[in-house]
């Protein structure tokens, strides 16, 4: 393919919005272009990559058993309605309405078609296992789209779906798309880690994220060299804050100017430990006391667990006061109105000596016995672990990083055909819901992940199984020189005949720029052809990954090449 045939619009300078490392490489080296916010054009040598990553994943789905589809992305609503994500998904889905009034939704992914279609045919135990799967466009309206291609508004994903009779089918069907995901990934050359993660809007029993780890990312991961979470489900060592031998009597005292735990510690000289740290959530529609120790942050996450729903969010000023007659800061469990339930940190359990608010601004109770003073319905793992705690599977200390999803999978089990009738008979002639996983990769956020890890201050470092063309053939002052450009056509014709994919630098631009923009593109190899070299019967190789040159007889590169890529 000769480069002045072929649209490359390489980039000197970075749009200032371009903050991840991928985003303003794949904007420097033309390989997309921004349309609209979380919108991206994939130029002809950006796609050149997604086709190559689309194989990789094709190859070792096939390898599984994997059956391909090609769903629509225009979803009647209806369907989406029979399993209640249209509302749990709130304002992340976009929804369409056609002139005749109906109403459908741009997919964000496939549960409920794939399901629907499982429905239709699906009847027998004899009819599974079965692993469905596609690589299509999805849609999800994410407020804040940012970093590029990892999170965008339409983006490709790979997602795969597998329908079992039993449940120990499931845990096959599960294990095979995990190590196929170990595969794709090792293929692509991406240095990433498994974390156990929540399951989210999915649903389902098991959940495991693949992810790198970047700067760019937008996940919280805990890791030790033997241990890998996300931060909304990782847990540490950390000793619970006990008892103490005297046991006084809960009094109370005046607190004016301590809004916060900090405050309390610095005014009154109490130990962070011993205080503990009130928080209303609204659930559902109910208020929930949440009992934390200290600093301690409240996950979320987890507390969606515990609910078993994300229909949740912090009180209101009003609603604090109109709940426990106290605004921030002076909230407490003792003495709480009946109706709020009452959950705490496993950190507290049967705690004594504990300072908390009492339910009256500017005022606080202390020598709190949390099993004699507070009527705590049950205690759970609350809180979010913290740089340096000790991991409790391998005892060292946990770092706390950013990465970046590739692949998610969770064992769906019966959600999605229990709400849309997907039954089948087993072989006792019983009708049973179809028991499903699910299994996504995003196609872009490979690209974007090894772009994090393979470039320079130059450019990009492709590696051989994604880069767009296997060498970057450079003529020097190809427009002045007869000779420079009679040996690049030999050359290009004999690397092309023994199955090289080239790119022929032919245009009439300086050396330097062809220099500049060949680290930029990042080609594995490049071959200079320049006058110099030709009078010796040489032409020159550069390695980008190394920067090592050589100087190579003309009628020995393909052998060369053979041997070194």
């Amino acid at each position: 393919m000769k480069q002045s045939e072929y649209y490359i619009p390489t980039l000197k300078e970075v749009p200032a919005d371009a903050v991840a490392i991928s985003h303003q490489i794949m904007l420097r080296a033309g390989l997309v272009r921004r349309l609209a916010s979380g919108v991206f054009s994939f130029l002809p040598l950006g796609y050149k990559v997604i086709r190559k990553i689309e194989e990789i994943v094709r190859q070792e789905m096939s390898a599984i058993g994997g059956q391909e589809f090609l769903l629509p992305a225009l979803n009647p609503i209806e369907i989406w309605e029979q399993t209640g994500r249209v509302e749990a998904m709130g304002n992340v889905i976009y929804r369409i309405e056609s002139v005749e009034g109906d109403n459908f939704i741009l997919a964000p992914t496939h549960e409920e078609i794939i399901t629907f279609h499982a429905k239709q045919h699906i009847k027998s135990y004899k009819d599974m296992p079965q692993i469905w799967y596609q690589i299509q466009t999805k849609f999800r309206n994410e407020p804040r789209p940012k970093s590029g291609v990892i999170r965008g508004r339409q983006f490709t994903m790979k997602d795969a779906y597998s329908l079992d009779s039993t449940w120990e089918g499931l845990d096959v069907a599960y294990q095979k798309h995990y190590d196929a995901y170990y595969k794709i990934f090792d293929r692509c050359g991406l240095k990433y880690f498994v974390v156990g993660a929540s399951s989210g809007a999915m649903g389902g029993k098991k959940s495991q994220e693949f992810m790198i780890e970047s700067n760019s990312g937008e996940d919280v991961c805990a890791v030790t060299s033997n241990y890998a979470a996300n931060i909304e489900v990782a847990t540490s060592k950390v000793e619970p804050v006990g008892r103490v031998n005297n046991n006084d009597a809960i009094e109370d005292f005046a607190t004016p100017n301590a809004k916060t735990i900090d405050d309390l510690v610095e005014q009154f000289n109490i130990p962070e430990h011993r205080c503990a740290k009130s928080v209303v959530y609204i659930v559902e529609d109910d208020p929930w006391l949440i009992l934390m120790r200290g600093n301690d942050e409240l996950n979320e996450t987890k507390l969606q667990a515990i609910t078993g729903t994300t229909n949740l969010r912090p009180a209101t000023n009003e609603e604090l006061i109109k709940y426990t007659g106290a605004d921030h800061g002076s909230i407490g469990p003792v003495g709480i109105k009946d109706g709020i339930k009452v959950i705490a940190d496993n950190l507290l359990k049967d705690a004594n000596g504990m300072v908390s608010g009492a339910n009256k601004d500017g005022c606080h109770f202390k020598n709190i016995d949390l099993s004699r003073d507070a009527k705590i319905e049950a205690y759970y793992d609350l809180r979010t672990i913290k740089e340096g705690e000790l991991c409790e599977a391998d005892g060292q200390p946990l770092r706390i990083v950013k990465a970046i999803e590739l692949g998610h999978i969770f064992k769906l089990g019966t959600k999605y055909s229990e709400a849309l009738g997907a039954l089948f008979v087993d072989a006792k002639g019983n009708e049973n819901p179809i028991i499903m996983g699910s299994y996504g990769i995003g196609i872009e956020r490979i690209m974007a992940c090894y772009l994090e890890h393979n470039c320079d201050d130059k450019g990009i470092i492709w590696n051989k199984a994604l880069t767009p063309f296997d060498i970057h053939l450079l003529g020097l002052n190809i427009h002045k020189s007869e000779i420079v450009k009679e040996t690049c056509e030999k050359l290009l014709s004999n690397l092309e005949n023994a199955g090289y994919d080239v790119l022929f630098d032919d245009r009439e631009v300086s050396v330097g720029v062809k220099f500049n923009d060949a680290d930029l593109i990042g080609l594995p190899i490049q071959i200079i052809v320049g006058e110099k070299n030709l009078k010796e019967g040489n032409i020159e190789v550069k390695f980008r990954r190394t920067d090592e040159r050589q100087i190579i007889k003309i009628e020995n590169i393909l052998h060369f090449v053979k041997e070194k890529y």
